[in-house]
């Protein structure tokens, strides 16, 4: 199976990602059953296993950065991906080759036929991953989440480090108890063989952690912390506590004020999995130069082009600060904004600061789930902000382009699938 036959192969099956939000009648059986006819690869290493409402990406990335540098092999599995389906899978910061993808799908496929029913497309993926990781012997996977956290097909892992960013409006119908039935899912994670990181600090939410049977249970804001975070060229300088060591001058690539947060959860996870602390040079080796594709991603310059995947209000507002940072040097700012369903529009809206915008540009995201222009044209106006709809995503990048001079801002959000086609139309600039 070549990389093409794998796409259509998968594009054959149900893609819950085009469903996501929905939990009830979830069930990890059909997963079990067909990694445990693999031989259950997923236990052929640690793993740390991360979830949460914002966060999880950066916060995987930079774990992979430490456990590299302190020589171990790493498998990480991220998703959704931006551009190619590969960088779901990698090796030691790498996504693996479209031939070894193809390979792989089709190592699953051939087990998948001994099951009277059929996989969905991330359950496939999810298990050609876990059995890469297996076969290239890494020494570790750091494993994202996809959905929420109990019945994900990534549980099939025993997390030897199970990590939990925070509890945000995502995915819900924002009916009374939707905090707590996050928490519920989200703490699903969590194994009798686990260290717990904690990065949600609510006193109402904790007690829907610690009532999983962890072996430990490590907490941001007792055991470790983020003390110091200070704007830098590049990046932003930290003073970080953690659980096992005190990090100081700590000076991380990525920008905005809550890449702290992530920083201090991903020194936390590595050093819950040494049980020790982490070497000040690896830290400063592997934070320095830590990149994270889709998240406050700077593509261009004159004007300055930012991809974000702030696909929720609570990370649009973070978007928004960033921003506010001393990234608009008197100029104006643009908006391309694509979105998914089970988001409020209104909201992304109001937490991207749409009414102060020179333009925002709306498309159509290329997502089953996709909330069509026509829709965010409405709630823009609704807003008294003036939306122009440009459907297909790649297009509206050029539009906003097009309205933009040297000394402006063009930031592309609101969806994964959106940032894919704003980095194919500059990579061709």
């Amino acid at each position: 199976m070549d990389f093409h036959e794998a796409l259509r192969y998968l594009d054959g099956h149900v893609n819950n990602e085009a469903t996501a939000g929905r939990v009830h009648g979830l069930s990890l059986a059909r997963m079990q059953q067909l990694v445990g006819r693999m031989g259950d690869p997923q236990h052929a290493y640690p793993v740390i296993h991360i979830t949460g409402t914002n966060g999880k990406g950066s916060t995987a990335h930079m774990t992979t950065a430490l456990l590299r540098s302190l020589g171990l092999k790493v498998g990480t599995y991220t998703s959704p991906h931006l551009e190619s389906i590969t960088e779901r899978v990698a090796v030691d910061g790498q996504p693996v080759s479209p031939e070894t993808f193809g390979r792989i799908i089709a190592d699953v496929a051939a087990f998948e036929t001994m099951s009277a029913e059929p996989s969905s497309y991330f359950e496939l993926v999810t298990a050609a991953a876990l059995a890469h990781f297996a076969e290239v012997a890494v020494d570790v996977a750091v494993v994202e989440v996809g959905l929420l956290g109990r019945f994900d097909a990534t549980n099939v892992c025993d997390a030897r480090v199970a990590v939990i960013t925070n509890i945000r409006r995502d995915h819900t119908d924002g009916l009374p108890g939707w905090r707590e039935r996050i928490a519920e899912e989200k703490a699903g994670i969590i194994k009798p063989c686990s260290t717990l990181v904690l990065g949600e600090t609510s006193t109402e939410l904790r007690p829907i952690f610690l009532r999983e049977p962890a072996e430990q249970v490590v907490e941001r804001g007792s055991h470790f912390w983020c003390e110091t975070n200070k704007l830098a060229v590049g990046g932003r300088l930290l003073d970080l506590q953690g659980v096992h060591g005190r990090y100081e001058d700590v000076f991380v690539s990525l920008n905005g004020e809550h890449q702290g947060d992530n920083t201090s959860l991903a020194i936390a996870a590595v050093e819950c999995f040494l049980d020790r602390a982490v070497p000040a040079d690896v830290v400063s080796e592997a934070l320095g130069s830590v990149r994270v594709p889709g998240r406050f991603e700077i593509v261009q310059r004159n004007p300055l082009v930012v991809l974000d995947a702030a696909h929720n209000p609570d990370g649009a507002m973070s978007l928004s600060r960033t921003l506010a940072e001393g990234f608009e040097h008197g100029g104006r700012r643009h908006l391309v904004l694509g979105m998914l369903r089970d988001r409020d529009p209104v909201a992304m809206l109001e937490a991207l600061e749409a009414d102060r915008a020179a333009s925002l540009v709306v498309c159509t995201a290329p997502s089953p789930r996709a909330v069509p222009a026509a829709d965010l044209v409405a709630a823009a106006r609704s807003m008294g902000v003036l939306a122009e709809p440009v459907d297909d995503p790649a297009d509206a990048v050029e539009r906003a382009l097009s309205l933009a001079d040297e000394a402006d801002t063009v930031v592309v959000t609101g969806s994964f699938t959106v940032l894919g086609a704003a980095r194919s139309v500059l990579d061709d600039r």
